[in-house]
Formats: structure tokens, C-alpha cells, sequence
């Protein structure tokens, strides 16, 4: 049995000689797990449509450096998680710095959660939360991305990115 990446090379190859078939059968299988993506960050749907379609865009002009090195769906993802921030961003998003100190005694790694309670409730307060907070928890808890790494890609601090997990864990 082919694997998924296997069935999608095809598809993916002819993209890479801007076949605008191979294009639309790409998007139709990507484009509602973008949107979920998008959806996350940005918390709004019409945005979330505008930043996907954005995004499909950019992976299509740079479909070429796709060397297959990871899935092709990773990295259409991240491509959409950055177009989410530089659509926060573009709007002001404002994340403050925050003194090191107040970090100094409150990284905590206790992330149970009672077992009746549903990962989809869990979704729903995260995007009740400032978007800050919102965004950090998204990239922390969701998509398994480290301190540092939100820091580089929303342009924080280490320190701020952990201040901003550990409000949004207790709000």
C-alpha cells in the first residue's frame, strides 16, 4: 500500500511545472486542514480564508524549494502558521516584553487536565484568550513549537514567550 506522500508526489511534481490541475487537486486536499490552521491563529473566518488563500499562493511560487525533506502537508503548514502571524502582525498585534524576573519561579510543566474534559473545550478557551496568549498556547500546545522557536517567529523573547504560556495556561 502507497503511502500518502507517495500518492501526493505526483500531484506535487506536476505542481512544480505549474500545471494549474495538479494545483487545484493539491489545494482540494490540503485546503480544509489549512484553514483549521489558519482558523487557530488569526480567529477569525474570513481572515482565515484570506490567509490561507495567501499562503497556498506563496507554497505554489516556491513549490520548487520543496525537497520532499518533510511531508508536504508539514510543510504547507508552516507556511500557513507564518502567513497567520504576518497577518497578526499586520493588524498590530502587540506582545510586551516582560521583566525577566517575573519568570525567574513560574515555568510549571503540570499541564493535566481532568479526563472529562474534551480537547475541543480546551480549543475553545484558548481562543477565548487575548491574542497574545492565544498565539503562544496555539504554537506551544497545538503545534509543538518550543520557546525559542516562538520567539523568533513572532520576534519576542524567550522569556516573554514563556510569561505569555503560563497567563493563557491560567487564565
Amino acid at each position: 500500500m502507497k503511502s500518502t506522500k507517495q500518492l501526493h508526489q505526483p500531484i506535487i511534481d506536476q505542481c512544480k511545472n505549474n500545471n494549474a490541475k495538479a494545483q487545484m487537486q493539491l489545494y482540494n486536499l490540503y485546503c480544509k486542514t489549512m484553514f483549521l490552521v489558519a482558523f487557530r491563529y488569526v480567529n477569525d473566518s474570513f481572515i482565515a480564508e484570506d490567509v490561507m488563500q495567501d499562503a497556498f499562493i506563496k507554497a505554489f511560487k516556491n513549490i520548487k524549494s520543496y525537497k520532499n525533506e518533510v511531508a508536504f502537508g508539514a510543510w504547507l503548514k508552516k507556511i500557513v502558521i507564518n502567513q497567520s502571524i504576518d497577518q497578526l502582525k499586520k493588524n498590530k498585534l502587540e506582545l510586551v516584553s516582560i521583566n525577566e524576573e517575573v519568570i525567574a519561579n513560574t515555568e510549571s510543566e503540570d499541564w493535566k487536565v481532568e479526563n472529562d474534559i474534551s480537547i475541543d473545550l480546551i480549543i475553545e478557551e484558548i481562543n477565548t484568550l487575548k491574542e497574545k496568549y492565544r498565539l503562544v498556547l496555539t504554537m506551544y500546545l497545538l503545534e509543538g513549537y518550543d520557546h525559542q522557536e516562538i520567539s523568533e517567529i513572532l520576534n519576542i523573547t524567550t522569556n516573554t514567550s514563556r510569561t505569555h504560556l503560563l497567563r493563557g495556561k491560567k487564565y
